[in-house]
């Protein structure tokens, strides 16, 4: 009982990363209709801007996380003013592509400044553990979960509440119905980005102390997160998190219980397994938020 509980844990904590980069589909999806495939990738930056912080500040986590925030809120603000405005009106394949070329550049870059080998960050939490019962739990992997916990809470008060949180949900429906009510609708557009990329930052943030960071970082993990998204319903912010959390914990159960008795890795394909399961008995996904558009 104990083996299982700290791998579901364990899967908890990787399903939160998940459902932190299928959450940033989402939000791009929603207001542009296009998915962003350099999502993952954006992630891996966050936890390259986060190493980087913590050096340049000698250690100090705290300030490192501020900064790495606010350092992925520009990029996300600038990557639509400079290179996806200029792509409004184009059609969604074209806009597309320019993502997928996005995260090649993006990894190219990363390689070229950072180098390819691993590198991990120093956290007032990492080695640390929390005795419960007989058995530790990892520090590390309940800071995943409550960061994504607060994280989620946080977006949802803003999204409920918030003029700016209603009025992307406006333009999300119909860009140009929000338009003619007055709505500016490209810089709506550019704050989305910017959202988007503050919460790969915060996802790179919580991943690095697990995995460390290194230029491939994004490409595995965004190719799971976009199944997440689809698995849980893509359009919607609670099914991304939701589907997140189940490919998190299959593939901890699948490592641990399936891959000693099959003698092979089916835990690296676990997750598109459950989504061409999902595809089938539920198209749709499993929380379902598409909409028609109002105008």
């Amino acid at each position: 009982m104990d083996t299982f509980i700290q791998l579901f844990l364990s899967g908890i904590s990787a399903g939160c990363v998940y459902g932190l980069v299928a959450m940033g589909f989402v939000l791009i999806y929603k207001s542009t209709e296009v998915v962003n495939f350099s999502q993952g990738d954006l992630v891996m930056l966050g936890a390259f801007f986060a190493v980087t912080f913590s050096q340049w500040l000698n250690g100090n986590y705290w300030l490192a996380v501020v900064f790495t925030v606010m350092a992925m809120a520009c990029l996300g603000y600038g990557v639509e003013r400079i290179l996806f405005r200029r792509l409004m009106g184009e059609p969604p394949f074209s806009v597309l592509m320019v993502t997928i070329g996005l995260g090649f550049v993006l990894r190219a870059v990363a390689g070229m400044i950072w180098g390819h080998d691993p590198q991990s960050m120093s956290t007032p939490y990492s080695d640390a553990r929390l005795a419960w019962g007989d058995f530790l739990l990892p520090v590390r992997d309940l800071v995943v979960i409550f960061g994504t916990l607060i994280l989620s809470v946080i977006l949802f008060i803003f999204f409920k509440s918030s003029r700016i949180g209603l009025t992307m949900q406006a333009v999300s429906q119909n860009q140009f119905a929000a338009y003619c009510v007055g709505i500016p609708v490209k810089r709506v557009l550019a704050l989305t980005w910017a959202l988007s990329a503050t919460i790969a930052g915060v996802a790179g943030i919580l991943l690095v102390p697990i995995k460390s960071a290194y230029p491939q970082l994004g490409l595995l993990l965004g190719i799971k997160a976009f199944a997440a998204a689809i698995v849980g319903g893509f359009g919607s912010l609670p099914g991304a998190l939701m589907g997140g959390l189940l490919i998190g914990v299959l593939e901890e159960m699948t490592k641990f219980y399936i891959d000693p008795v099959l003698e092979f890795g089916v835990s690296e394909f676990s997750a598109y397994i459950l989504l061409l399961v999902i595809l089938l008995i539920r198209p749709q996904g499993l929380i379902t938020s598409m909409q028609r558009k109002k105008v």
